[in-house]
Formats: structure tokens, sequence, C-alpha cells
């Protein structure tokens, strides 16, 4: 799978480990979407786009709060975890935010998670996202900024955390090899300002500790392995032990703060 600009997407929706990853996004991240979302509103016939779609737990909650009279477009580069039905508000449509023109329809709600920090134009994509909002229409988006919490174990007191936090800071070394922006999340507000919406707010949601954290590490270290190994940033061994110690679970595992920022359009 290759995003745009040529650079391949380092989490693959296509390896094993994303539907383990997807899982333990949900229940880290889709308490926080879901008060956002319902903060602005959203009711029976609203028309949403969902963008980076990725796992199904977003989309299958905006299809019940849409109703039968709504509609959930649901997008992507890669639509393989994505399904809809003829009695389902939902359509699913690949596309690429970075490249590809907004769709032709307006909505009153576009929401991405952990989507731009990976795209390389992100400047266009967001454009993108606001020119296919309605008058009045919200924007959401909530990306992570690994660059404002760079560690996975703050509390680094021991050699196990040492070792995770230097396999941490070669996971943020890939990111940004594929042109991730390792500090966008904070730049969001500015950016919602700078493109006119107006009633801008946003928060930030930091987990520290919990099962969920600990399922993400296993997940995504297992992913990247060999990209790590590759790099000369970690050895399989150092990558067994670390996913050892990750599985006891005695260790306070973090993750980057996801700042939500939302504005409405215009009318």
């Amino acid at each position: 799978m290759t995003p745009s600009g040529g650079h391949a997407y380092l989490l693959d929706n296509q390896r094993p480990e994303a539907g383990q990853r997807f899982d333990a996004l949900s229940t880290l991240f889709d308490p926080t979407t879901f008060r956002h979302i319902e903060r602005l509103g959203i009711g029976s016939g609203w028309r949403c786009w969902e963008v980076g779609a990725g796992g199904t737990s977003v989309v299958s909650w905006l299809a019940r709060q849409v109703g039968p009279t709504g509609r959930v477009l649901a997008t992507d580069i890669d639509t393989s975890w994505q399904t809809s039905s003829p009695r389902s508000p939902v359509e699913v449509r690949r596309h690429d935010v970075g490249v590809d023109a907004p769709p032709a329809e307006s909505f009153d709600l576009v929401h991405a998670r952990l989507v731009l920090v990976h795209v390389p134009d992100r400047e266009r994509a967001l454009q993108s996202m606001i020119q296919a909002l309605r008058p009045g229409g919200r924007l959401l988006i909530e990306d992570a900024d690994p660059a404002l919490q760079p560690l996975l174990c703050p509390d680094e007191y021991g050699p196990e955390q040492q070792l995770a936090n230097r396999l941490r800071h070669g996971f943020r070394s890939l990111l940004a090899e594929r042109g991730a922006d390792l500090s966008y999340g904070r730049k969001l507000p500015r950016l919602l300002r700078e493109a006119g919406l107006r009633q801008v707010e946003a928060d930030a949601y930091f987990p520290l500790t919990s099962p969920a954290c600990t399922a993400l590490e296993a997940a995504t270290v297992e992913q990247i392995r060999a990209d790590l190994v590759s790099a000369n940033l970690a050895t399989n061994a150092e990558i067994d032990r670390h996913l050892a110690n990750v599985a006891e679970g005695t260790m306070d595992l973090a993750t980057a703060p996801l700042i939500s920022v939302w504005g409405k359009k215009a009318q």
C-alpha cells in the first residue's frame, strides 16, 4: 500500500497485525471520538465523511447515529476492512485524501483520526476535507503528536523501560523517513483557523497505562520488526526481549497524545 508521495506506509493495513492494532486503537480512542462527535450535534439524517476509515468501529457508530435517513461515506486507500450492505447508510469508497478530488457531495460532518499525520500532502488533504463540508458543517480532526511526548515509558526507571524507549525512538525515525509530521497535532488549531473555520477548539487525550496500550505496542512492534532490523535500529533479540517485557504487563506504557481539533465552516 503506497499513499500519496510514493512513500510506503509503515503500518500497512494488509499486515496480519492490523486487526489487533485497530482493536486497540478503538478501545483507546473511540470514547474520545464519540464524545466529540456527540458534542458537535450529530443526529438522524446527518451526512458524514469518515476519512481514512481503517477499521470499522467509528463507521459503524456513525451509521447508528445518522440512521436510515443519513449517510456515511467511508474512504481509505485500502478499504479491505470495510463492509456495507443495501440497507446500510454506509458507502465504502477507495480514495486518497492527499491526491484525489474531494467527493462531489457535501457533508454535515467530516472526520479523520490518525490520518493526516501520515499524508505527505497534508495541506491538500485538509483543504479537500473543508471543501467537502456544507456551509455550517463541522470538521473534526484527531491526530497524534509524537514529538510532544516521544516516550513509550515516561517513567524510565530501569533497563526494560530504556529498551522500550529506544525502540519507540526507532519507530518515530521510521515514521519520519516516510513523511510523517511528528509534531502535526499541535499545529491543527492554527491550521483550521487559517483555513477559515470558526469556533475552533481543541483538547488532548493521553493514555498512560492500560491493557490496550500493551496490545497496541505488541502489535505495532511485531508489524514493524523487519523495518527496525533492516534499518539497524534494533536486533531481533532486542525486539524479542522487549515483546517479552511487554507481555509481562508490568510496564506503564503510553501513547503519543491524541489531539482533537474541531471547527465550523462559515454559513
